[in-house]
Parts: structure tokens; C-alpha cells; sequence
């Protein structure tokens, strides 16, 4: 059975996420199946995600006519949207 041999492989499996940083693909029957991710990996890719969450809804806004942000501004949000991933990185 497929969960058997995950967990068979755990182990080999976290190594794996851990030492590439990346997203390991599980297949079953030659099939895409799973997705298995370091949890600081995963929580980078929240980080960024939420980022471009939020450079979306600016550009929409921006589009849409809203007023935009002095240069100070953004240096100011850019900066806490860095530090937000870099603590990210660290748990």
C-alpha cells in the first residue's frame, strides 16, 4: 500500500525536503499524487505568497485610480514585507 512505503521512507522523505529546500512530488502509479515540503519551506512560500497577495491588491487599487504611496512609504512597507520573510525563514 502507498501509505506503507511513505512511511516506510519517512525518514529518507524529511532528509530529502530538508536538505533541497524544495517540494518533493510522490507519485503513485506513475501518477502525480503528493506534495511533501519542509516546514520552513512551506512557510516561506506562505510569506511569499502572501506578498504577492498584497502587491496584487496595490496594483488593482493603483489601476483603479487609488492615490499611491510616497517614496518613504514604501521603502517603510517594503522593508516590514522583507523582515516578515526573513523571520519567516528563521522558524
Amino acid at each position: 500500500m502507498f501509505s506503507t512505503a511513505i512511511r516506510k521512507n519517512y525518514n529518507e522523505i524529511s532528509a530529502l525536503c530538508k536538505r533541497s529546500g524544495e517540494p518533493v512530488y510522490l507519485t503513485k502509479n506513475g501518477e502525480g499524487d503528493l506534495v511533501v515540503m519542509d516546514i520552513e519551506a512551506f512557510a516561506r512560500w506562505e510569506s511569499m505568497l502572501r506578498l504577492r497577495e498584497n502587491l496584487l491588491a496595490v496594483e488593482e487599487g493603483r489601476l483603479k485610480g487609488r492615490s499611491g504611496h510616497s517614496i518613504d512609504e514604501v521603502s517603510t512597507m517594503m522593508k516590514a514585507a522583507v523582515q516578515e520573510v526573513l523571520d519567516g525563514q528563521r522558524k
